[in-house]
């Protein structure tokens, strides 16, 4: 455990090898927005014109929240439902920081950007856990079961 607390201080965010920055301009729809998601297979897209700071984050929660249950039309601008100036991460951060800002915020996506602000890949939970899962198998597979967790009643249909 002692070695994977100190492999999250020091090793950075681009050991994780974040995904590339799929991006959209901000007029364009939030069909569109959608259409490269799923193309690509990524949960969000970067929301700014290319080589240029980042302006928002379009994510699948942004799509169900602010698009789909407020009965939005899939052809408004994505620049209307997308999350504003988002909290970001250097490359050189560690990925410690990376966690902890996505387990205080509650997100699943971090924007990785250079010092200018430009987008140079997205940093998702999911890079996380195959990086804990990769490195550290012992520490992750190996936790005894905890009494306290078990459901007091089955889930599911």
């Amino acid at each position: 455990m002692a070695e994977l607390a100190r492999n999250l201080k020091t090793e950075s965010v681009s050991r994780l090898q974040p995904t590339p920055p799929w991006r959209i301009a901000p007029e364009q729809s939030v069909a569109e927005a959608v259409a490269l998601m799923r193309q690509q297979r990524v949960g969000c897209v970067l929301v700014g014109r290319a080589d240029e700071e980042l302006i928002g984050l379009f994510t699948e929660r942004d799509l169900l929240r602010r698009v789909l249950a407020a009965g939005l039309p899939l052809s408004v601008p994505v620049a209307l439902c997308m999350s504003r100036d988002p909290v970001v991460v250097h490359p050189k951060d560690p990925i410690g920081f990376a966690v902890r800002l996505m387990e205080e915020g509650g997100y699943r996506h971090l924007p990785v950007v250079d010092a200018a602000g430009r987008p140079l890949g997205v940093l998702s939970v999911k890079r996380i856990v195959h990086y804990l899962a990769e490195h550290f198998p012992s520490t992750i597979y190996n936790q005894p079961p905890d009494p306290n967790v078990v459901p007091r009643q089955p889930e599911g249909a």
